[in-house]
């Protein structure tokens, strides 16, 4: 199995490959060539730091060609910011816009008694009905690393507490993400991501 890996200079690859070869997938990095996204497979978006960041994406033209790829049926998967940015943007960066594949945006957590960032393991409530999700039950650990996320709505693959509920994962269709970092999330993680290379293309 091919992925396509998109960098975009601002995601944490290293990690994220690592765990693709592990599970034994062949994968191809592109920036701005086009290519590999034209012919894809399956697409995988890693993203950290600040959203204004995925302007790369417009200015390069992955953008439309992730856009081409998604309406084509290619599974494509966005890990934190990469979810993030399947938005219709963030506060984080109010004048960018993202893919809008979701019609919600991503807010901050709010300021109180607990820490931002939220950093650490948190557990998931997933939705049975979610293909991204398949064996992860109730309770299950993953990692996160964010300031930033998403609201609860019909398209929430799973939901996760830390203040309040936020997304922990979306998927609509071949369009999936999820906030928290599966390539550092042991088993559970490992699992999520084979459940993505599996997916029927």
């Amino acid at each position: 199995m091919r992925v396509t890996v998109i960098d975009y200079k601002a995601g944490n690859l290293t990690s994220v490959l690592k765990a693709l070869h592990y599970l034994s997938a062949e994968t191809v990095i592109t920036d701005s060539d086009l290519a590999p996204i034209e012919q894809a497979e399956r697409i995988v978006l890693p993203g950290v730091g600040h959203f204004a960041a995925t302007q790369r994406l417009d200015d390069t033209g992955i953008t439309p060609a992730i856009r081409a790829a998604i309406a084509r049926g290619v599974p494509f998967l966005g890990i934190c910011v990469g979810m993030q940015w399947l938005y219709a943007g963030s506060t984080e960066a109010p004048d960018h816009a993202g893919l809008a594949h979701f019609a919600e945006s991503c807010t901050r957590f709010p300021e109180g008694a607990e820490k931002v960032p939220h950093v650490g393991w948190n557990s998931l409530a997933p939705k049975s009905s979610s293909r991204l999700l398949a064996g992860i039950t109730d309770g299950e650990y993953v990692y996160f690393t964010h300031s930033y996320k998403a609201p609860v709505t019909a398209d929430t693959a799973a939901a996760a507490q830390y203040m309040e509920p936020f997304a922990a994962a979306v998927e609509r269709g071949n369009v999936m993400g999820v906030q928290f970092h599966p390539e550092k999330s042991s088993e559970t993680g490992l699992k999520i991501l084979r459940n993505f290379l599996e997916l029927p293309c």
